[in-house]
């Protein structure tokens, strides 16, 4: 997991990046899109208890104040998880997932993609508690064809928002050690680099996209091991990796090189919905010319 003096020095890294773009950059006429992420919330629907390290920080309720909140200023904005939306708390042990989709439903939002964890009570309980999601679910490397799993999680979604087409697919951490086989049976992994390739070649090409997101449940892991870090770098294309799985906290998103030479930007928020990353990506004809990201603070709000 990442230490705190390489992030402070990646993100430092990450910040000059940032400061080297021109101030001519921004104009009136640009159109700022807003991607807003949760990770690894584990069913964590009020604050924080009092004998927690963090006690009466997150909870459900100041989210969709945020949300609400930043929303109204840029209606260009989109909302987004990383997985382990479940586990952690009694109301997943009483209501099998249907409170926390029903809470996200009614945060708004838009897309979500597969951890680990939801898999804890087996396929069919996991397609029961998605009756309760009204937005979109994506995983590109669980096959889920042949499942109850497959008219409710596809591979991935477009949308449009301020006249910008946004790709959004994700990926899952492998299941081996993690997911009782039972659990996620009928359901195949596929490697996540692999997915990740296609996925963007379908974006970026057939669905023409401006911006390619993913939702990744792999967690942000060094030393080559499989992970954000490693998929950015073998991958082309990918603008932003909203990171799950790890409980890693970042102060701001970093980046990574991808093969070509391009950056992809990774931030994760740690876990139990503590804080919300902010990444905000500015547009100019149509191409994406500059962007920014930081971490929101539920205590502000």
């Amino acid at each position: 997991m990442i230490n705190r003096r390489t992030f402070l020095t990646t993100s430092a890294a990450f910040g000059a990046t940032l400061a080297a773009w021109p101030r001519d950059v921004f104009s009136v006429a640009d159109t700022l899109i807003t991607i807003l992420h949760t990770n690894d919330t584990h069913s964590q629907i009020d604050p924080l208890p009092a004998n927690d390290r963090n006690a009466g920080m997150g909870g459900v309720a100041r989210r969709a104040t945020l949300v609400k909140r930043i929303r109204k200023e840029n209606p260009n904005t989109l909302l987004i998880d990383a997985g382990d939306v479940l586990q952690g708390t009694p109301y997943f042990n009483f209501y099998k997932g249907e409170v926390e989709y029903k809470a996200m439903s009614a945060i708004g939002y838009d897309v979500g993609t597969l951890g680990n964890h939801e898999f804890d009570n087996g396929v069919e309980a996991l397609a029961a508690a998605l009756k309760f999601a009204n937005f979109d679910l994506v995983s590109a490397n669980y096959d889920v064809k042949g499942t109850v799993l497959e008219s409710k999680v596809k591979r991935y979604i477009v949308k449009t928002v301020g006249g910008i087409r946004i790709g959004l697919f994700g990926l899952g951490v492998s299941p081996v050690s993690l997911i009782t086989p039972e659990n996620f049976k009928g359901v195949t992994y596929i490697d996540p680099v692999v997915a990740a390739r296609e996925m963007v070649k379908k974006l970026r090409g057939e669905e023409r996209c401006a911006l390619v997101v993913c939702m990744s449940h792999l967690g942000y892991v060094e030393d080559g091991k499989q992970g954000d870090l490693l998929v950015a770098s073998q991958v082309d294309g990918i603008d932003f990796i909203a990171s799950g799985h790890t409980h890693t906290f970042m102060k701001e998103p970093v980046t990574q090189t991808q093969p070509c030479g391009a950056k992809t930007l990774i931030f994760q928020v740690g876990k139990s919905g503590i804080y919300v990353g902010r990444v905000d990506f500015t547009f100019r004809n149509g191409k994406l010319a500059a962007a920014s990201g930081r971490l929101l603070d539920l205590r502000n709000v």
